[in-house]
């Protein structure tokens, strides 16, 4: 029963849209494809043990070959929290809008992270996520308690030469660069926002994307109104028996 009516939340984001502002050049050593860094779907739901979060890209690539399967892209989730929050979206280049961050999650081919951030923005590290490589797909289980929330979402290109592991954009040419037309371009290749969004790379600010389904607060509202109408009709009953036997 309670599996049923955990958050849960589907979204979607346009194909073909991992250039960042249009003009990125991918890295072609080793070969990137775009279908590799580019977003298609998150699907969040609540399990007994934590918030789980899969991620569809156009494909699952994995050019550095790395042991856990996938090795194109840094997946990096930022959780819109009930209260406050921190704004910048860590190195990105980015800040939100709609609202600040309270978890990040970090699915990296070097390791994946899941942090929490206090109001003094001090980040402490929590249970590390599992990652697992379905199809197309990558299914992270993490202890994120389980709840409606918001989600920034962006990815961008891994490097295992760079002290995060994520390739920055450049404006230089070459096979193993990102490059960008400008040298202050957002790090991100893709981000998930409605079509036609464009703002992540023209003002650097990203804002959320839907807020789950509290299905377990809606489910008790719902047993709470039938518990309610079923009083009134046990009532009502009771009173037409009572208005029976006195007439």
């Amino acid at each position: 029963m309670l599996a049923l009516l955990a958050s849960q939340t589907q979204l979607t984001d346009p194909s073909g849209d991992a250039r960042g502002d249009g003009g990125y050049v991918l890295p072609t050593r080793p070969a990137f494809t775009p279908d590799m860094l580019d977003l298609r779907a998150l699907d969040v739901r609540g399990t007994p043990q934590g918030m789980q979060f899969t991620v569809t890209y156009g494909q699952m690539g994995n050019p550095w070959n790395a042991p856990g399967g996938f090795s194109a892209g840094v997946t990096d989730i930022y959780v819109k929290g009930a209260l406050g929050g921190q704004t910048k979206l860590g190195d990105s280049g980015l800040r939100t809008s709609g609202g600040g961050w309270q978890y990040h999650l970090r699915v990296s081919p070097s390791g994946s992270t899941l942090t929490e951030v206090n109001t003094q923005g001090e980040e402490r590290p929590l249970a590390a996520p599992t990652v697992t490589v379905s199809g197309t797909q990558l299914v992270v289980a993490t202890a994120l308690p389980d709840g409606p929330y918001g989600y920034w979402v962006m990815n961008s290109v891994y490097s295992p030469l760079t002290s995060d592991g994520v390739l920055r954009p450049t404006t230089s040419s070459g096979p193993t660069a990102l490059q960008a037309g400008r040298a202050d371009a957002p790090v991100p290749v893709d981000v998930m926002a409605a079509s036609g969004d464009q703002q992540a790379y023209t003002r650097g600010t990203l804002a959320p994307v839907g807020e789950t389904r509290d299905l377990l607060g809606l489910g008790l509202l719902t047993l709470g109104v039938v518990g309610a109408l079923l009083t009134v009709i046990a009532t009502v009953f009771v009173w037409r028996r009572l208005s029976s036997r006195t007439a």
